[in-house]
């Protein structure tokens, strides 16, 4: 049965993640992509919709760590009787899809249970389940339709009602190591071993990862944790970076407010290739760089604000009715209709994140400047349109000033292009576009009444997305207009300390029921904060929101707290790459002080 969110860790090969309790339960895999159906679909139902547990079968207390700067994930079990330690890694780089769980005794004896139920499409499909033999070894396999997943271990569990269940005893000094690994139903089983043992190599490999992550930040074991989690979320040989690996995990549990958030946003990447930049790592923005233009290649008309991992654009949204949801939450939800929206603000995002590649570079790409041309030229005959703007709205469409803001935004990177890097372009045009869409920002996009800017021309209600308007520069965070907006958004969007994303009681989503505060809306008013100068503010409430990361540093979508849970997607890119910035916004201000 699921967990609450905050008990999972995620795993990872840079090309899918697990789900796993501090129960020991596999409860989310999708194998081999983020985006394939999964084959343990226990977190949106129950347990018959296939889960992976190793745990004792006594009571236990539990403690867990990622192993060093990794993924690869060490959990505790502590019995009357003794202790073991569960370890979990999905080894990357190996052009496998491969689950490794070592358990290892290390004192007294412990009796395990060990349950392996694979549901194969999201929990719909009861496989064929078999053992066989390959090259002398027993292994179990579970096949249905295009998918086979093969179970290798020293003592396989038995068939018992449709499930796989065993138990036996770990005393001090054994290893036993298990595995689960995905290939195609086609592909002959007896060419294909059991996984190289990579647990200690993955280690080494992300230690030096990490270790050119700079360290000139407050909660700097956070902010780390941060950026593996975001390298985790990055596929390694696509270069598409997905928003989170879970689909449907609810807004509002028992609502509506479930979306599948296993595709790559321009906009969630781009400012995770931010992050990234910031903190000193190139190669990934190199390697997003690349899937962007092979993603958005052809009429820039056709432009998505989001696409598969592989780059493809058929997302179609669709209800699975054969799962409950978690904590009973409906329709869950695979594709996503948002793709088809019109939102402004991604060109800018992508603008400002192609710009600070080019910086750090010091050069520019031909293709990639031919992209973005094209791009910005396409904005200029559109940029009044109404778009749904940043929280993809399925109300009517407004002109957000978000969303014009980031118009502004991708005026002023084109123009800096043709200025710092002497590329071609209609360079008195874009001035002049800027400087239009700047004066009608401040113009319809603020409420002199109120000293605020607002969520949409017209409106009187603030949206925390106005927050990260100094980010971009097109108005400083000390600027009166600016302190006004801060100071409406604490009054009007502020829930037990920390920020919603906007009042959906206004209806501007067109959606039904609630929802918590946004983590990401209340690391942008640390960044707020620092760059209005309220320093103290800015890092207690830093302190605070890095606090509310679970036991392994990971941050959902949102979070309850009254009822002090996490509640959306998980792990949400989104929340981690707004944590950094934040870290990083927070340390030049201290610096300019």
């Amino acid at each position: 049965m699921a967990q609450p969110i905050e008990d999972y860790a995620l795993v990872g090969d840079r090309r899918s993640g697990a789900l796993i309790g501090r129960n020991g339960s596999v409860d989310w895999l999708c194998l081999p992509r983020f985006d394939s159906a999964a084959c343990f679909a226990g977190l949106l139902g129950t347990d018959e919709h296939g889960h992976w547990q190793l745990c004792p079968v006594d009571d236990y207390h539990v403690s867990r760590r990622y192993v060093e700067a990794s993924a690869v994930l060490e959990t505790t079990f502590t019995t009357a009787t003794g202790e073991v330690t569960l370890t979990d890694a999905m080894p990357h780089a190996d052009g496998r899809a491969d689950l490794v769980r070592r358990v290892h005794g290390v004192r007294g004896v412990v009796r395990m249970r060990h349950e392996w139920m694979v549901r194969l499409d999201y929990g719909a499909i009861l496989p064929w389940v078999r053992r066989q033999t390959v090259h002398g070894e027993a292994v179990i396999t579970a096949i249905g339709g295009p998918d086979r997943l093969v179970l290798r271990g020293p003592r396989l569990p038995r068939a018992s009602d449709h499930r796989h269940v065993d138990e036996f005893d770990v005393t001090a000094g054994d290893v036993l190591t298990f595995s689960t690994t995905w290939l195609p139903s086609y592909v002959p089983l007896d060419g294909i071993g059991p996984p190289d043992d990579q647990i200690d190599a993955s280690i080494r490999e992300s230690n030096r990862w990490s270790a050119h992550c700079r360290d000139d930040v407050p909660r700097v074991d956070v902010v780390r944790r941060s950026l593996l989690t975001l390298r985790l979320l990055t596929d390694e040989e696509s270069g598409g970076i997905v928003a989170a690996p879970t689909t449907s995990l609810p807004e509002d549990p028992g609502g509506e407010r479930n979306w599948d958030y296993r595709y790559c946003w321009l906009r969630d990447a781009a400012l995770t290739i931010g992050a990234l930049i910031r903190s000193g790592h190139v190669d990934e923005a190199q390697l997003w760089r690349a899937w962007l233009l092979r993603a958005i290649a052809g009429d820039p008309d056709d432009l998505q604000i989001m696409y598969a991992v592989d780059g493809s654009r058929r997302l179609t949204e669709e209800a699975l009715p054969h799962l409950p949801g978690y904590a009973d939450s409906t329709p869950v939800r695979i594709g996503n209709g948002a793709a088809l929206q019109r939102q402004l603000d991604v060109v800018g995002e992508v603008m400002v994140a192609l710009e600070q590649t080019r910086q750090v570079t010091g050069h520019a790409d031909s293709d990639a400047w031919a992209v973005q041309r094209a791009l910005v030229e396409h904005l200029a005959d559109n940029w009044r349109s109404k778009d749904h703007g940043l929280w993809e709205i399925r109300g009517p469409q407004q002109r957000f000033t978000h969303s014009q803001a980031m118009v502004w935004a991708a005026f002023d990177r084109a123009v800096r292009a043709v200025e710092e890097f002497d590329l071609d372009g209609p360079v008195e045009r874009w001035r002049r576009l800027r400087d239009k869409v700047r004066a009608e920002v401040l113009d319809r996009g603020f409420d002199a009444e109120r000293n605020t800017f607002v969520q949409f021309y017209g409106s009187t209600e603030v949206d925390a997305a106005l927050l990260v308007l100094p980010q971009i520069g097109i108005v400083a965070g000390d600027d009166p207009r600016m302190l006004g907006t801060i100071e409406a958004v604490e009054r009007d969007l502020m829930r037990d300390g920390m920020l919603l994303r906007y009042r959906t009681q206004t209806g501007v989503d067109g959606l039904s029921g609630d929802e918590h505060p946004f983590v990401a809306c209340s690391f942008w008013l640390v960044s707020a904060y620092a760059g209005a100068g309220r320093l103290d503010d800015a890092t207690a409430l830093f302190d605070r929101l890095c606090d509310l990361t679970n036991d392994v540093g990971l941050l959902s979508e949102e979070y309850d707290v009254a009822g002090r849970r996490m509640v959306g997607n998980f792990p949400q890119a989104f929340s981690h790459l707004a944590l950094v910035h934040a870290a990083f916004n927070l340390t030049e201000a201290r610096n300019r002080r």
